[in-house]
């Protein structure tokens, strides 16, 4: 082992400092003080630089160096993708060396002389001949064709991989995994053996091979081995998510191709995580899946009832009740009786409402949930669960109290609140709802924060009977599911429903904002693991780190999910993922958006038009007016009066005519 710090000399060299280039060079006065001065090359420089046999020490940080010696016969376009899109940090290096042709055929020909005599002697021997030597002279005959008549080019090829990790043991773990990885692909990786420093070099982007260990490759396998070839996850058929912001495509795909049709999306409030479920429900719907939603804030609403979908509240005023105690009367799988599944279930609901229990309050809960159901004539005969009346909270209660030990009253005293309390009759009821439509969506925002985790639980278990009773394709979308993973017992539920969803033909759709609670418990991380798509928008600062430890993301995507603008991400499918931009139309986004201001100017424009459509009725209901009728102008009859003398001429009559002649009065 020796100390190497003059490892990064010939890189920190090439580095020149900016600024106007003289135009003739002066040489600097020697200074008593330069050697003193921090340059840039102190600046970027490790403090320590370790060489070993297998590994390279750089700070804290351990790197080991790959080559390849052995590659496939046949090849496929982006067929290194595996090693482009591996879940750990890698730095690939490839060298490509173009070879004189001339010189290629002469070596050509010597090399298929040589075989074509290997095989001719086995032949006159009477010995099998050697498949691999046939195999090699075929290629080799093909190639030389294609090189004499120009079709091809011939080049060297050297592929380099670095790995790194933040301890030895890592390091170790990484390269096991890479070389399983490569050796799945048929290529046979070698460790850079006291060849660390300079397979280091290599990998670093300074086109200096020191290595130099190359394959010969014609044009066309070179060109496979192009590694930019950008992931598309367009289908002919599936649901349009948004634009590949790679390349401009669409991002089309069919969650029901994949092994399991699970997903989980991440994002910070606001990031358009709800939006971009709603637009995936929307455009469901019309591919023939069935979609039930658990909505803690109903931001489904609008849409549930812009597509006739059955929407479903749940609170202290609402009429929908489910009895948690409900019996699915559907065959059961085998080795498992309908009545202990139920009792199972409702054991760890009674968990989450009690609290934490201690064994022998476990052990009272669960023969006063036995004997509840006996009561009733219940028992685990499957013949006296058909046609029975379910119990209900009440009834537990009442066998609790029934018991007369102190710890049962103790139960009761907790379970007493949703039965005489204020949440009396909240859940101790009858079932008095069906779920029969295509798009059904149960709201829980007018329930206490408290009784949430409650509520989801008892509507994910009525849900999962449902779905249990008929296989059909759907979605079952469970918003803000951090609310089911603050207890184990929900969380268990939750996880196993997304083992046992593919089963039934069920994609289960998870979202969350609080990556941190979701991630906590154990079975958050299996969640994320079994579901084949995870979608990441624009995340928080402090939630970065886990979500990129999580998901192995580089650092380049990590600082995307940061600075991504609302409805950006990552869209992970199997074992691809592009960044993408969710888009939808006008009229989708009316009915899908959740933005206050938007909402605001939506009811109001919907309301201007109820006014207008109120108005045009009242209109048409009032009778037709009178048309408007002529004033009826006065008939004057003339009257016959003593003529008066005119003291004023008539101006038709000449002034002679007009004279009055006056009489004088007899005397």
């Amino acid at each position: 082992m020796k100390i190497k710090p003059d490892i990064f000399k010939g890189i920190t060299d090439k580095i020149k400092l900016p600024g106007k280039q003289p135009v003739a060079k002066v040489e600097p006065k020697p200074s008593a003080m330069a050697p003193g001065l921090v340059t840039i090359k102190d600046i970027i420089a490790p403090s320590a630089v370790e060489v070993d046999f297998a590994h390279l020490r750089i700070n804290n940080r351990f790197h080991r160096t790959f080559y390849i010696v052995n590659y496939p016969r046949y090849v496929s376009p982006n067929w290194l993708s595996p090693l482009v899109n591996f879940d750990q940090e890698l730095d690939i290096a490839m060298y490509v060396y173009p070879v004189e042709g001339k010189g290629v055929l002469d070596e050509m020909r010597k090399t298929i002389a040589r075989m074509e005599a290997e095989i001719s002697s086995d032949i006159q021997r009477g010995k099998v001949v050697d498949p691999t030597t046939q195999a090699k002279l075929e290629d080799a005959l093909s190639l030389q064709e294609k090189l004499a008549k120009g079709v091809e080019k011939f080049f060297q090829f050297g592929l380099y991989i670095t790995v790194s990790a933040g301890s030895l043991a890592e390091l170790d773990q990484i390269s096991k995994e890479l070389q399983a990885s490569l050796g799945a692909l048929m290529i046979i990786p070698k460790t850079a053996i006291l060849e660390m420093e300079e397979g280091f070099k290599t990998v670093l982007p300074l086109c200096k091979d020191e290595l130099n260990v190359t394959r010969n490759m014609p044009t066309a396998t070179l060109a496979t081995t192009f590694p930019f070839v950008s992931s598309e996850l367009s289908d002919d058929r599936g649901v349009m998510y948004g634009i590949n912001q790679h390349n401009g495509s669409l991002v089309i795909f069919d969650r029901f191709t994949l092994e399991n049709y699970n997903s989980v999306v991440f994002a910070k409030s606001g990031a358009g995580k709800s939006y971009m479920i709603k637009l995936e429900i929307l455009r469901s719907l019309m591919l023939d899946t069935e979609v039930i939603a658990i909505d803690p804030e109903n931001e489904y609403e609008a849409l549930c009832q812009a597509l006739g979908g059955q929407y479903i509240t749940f609170g202290f005023n609402s009429l929908a009740k489910i009895n948690p105690f409900d019996l699915e009367l559907i065959k059961p799988e085998e080795g498992e009786n309908e009545l202990t599944r139920k009792i199972l279930s409702l054991y760890a609901l009674f968990r989450i409402i009690m609290g934490k229990m201690t064994p022998v309050e476990e052990s009272i809960l669960d023969r006063a949930l036995v004997t509840t159901y006996k009561n009733k004539g219940i028992t685990m005969d499957p013949e006296t669960q058909k046609n029975k009346q379910m119990p209900l909270i009440e009834d537990l209660y009442k066998v609790l109290i029934g018991m007369e030990e102190e710890k049962a009253a103790s139960l009761a005293a907790r379970l007493e609140k949703f039965v005489k309390g204020a949440f009396a009759g909240l859940f101790n009821s009858q079932t008095n709802i069906n779920i029969e439509n295509k798009f059904v969506v149960f709201g829980t925002r007018d329930l206490e924060e408290a009784l949430r985790p409650i509520a989801m639980h008892i509507i994910l278990d009525f849900i999962w009977d449902k779905i249990r009773r008929e296989m059909k394709r759907r979605i079952l979308v469970i918003d803000e599911a951090w609310y089911l993973m603050k207890y184990k017992d929900s969380a268990r539920f939750l996880y196993s429903v997304a083992k046992r969803a593919r089963k039934y033909y069920l994609g289960l759709t998870t979202i969350t904002q609080d990556v941190d609670d979701f991630l906590t418990s154990k079975y958050g991380g299996a969640i994320v693991k079994n579901s084949s798509i995870q979608i990441l928008l624009k995340q928080h600062p402090a939630a970065i780190d886990q979500v990129g430890d999580l998901f192995y993301l580089s650092q380049g995507e990590r600082q995307f999910l940061l600075a991504s603008n609302v409805g950006e991400g990552i869209f992970f499918a199997g074992q691809n993922h592009v960044a993408i931009r969710v888009i939808a139309s006008p009229q989708e986004h009316k009915l899908i958006t959740s933005d206050p201001k938007e909402i605001m100017k939506i009811k109001e424009e919907k309301q201007r038009i109820k006014d207008a459509q109120k108005a045009k009725e009242v209109q048409e209901t009032q009778p037709a007016p009178m048309p408007p009728s002529k004033p009826i102008e006065p008939v004057v009859q003339p009257v016959a009066t003593a003529p008066q003398p005119s003291a004023v001429p008539s101006p038709s009559k000449p002034l002679s005519d007009s004279v009055l002649s006056i009489k004088k009065p007899e005397e």
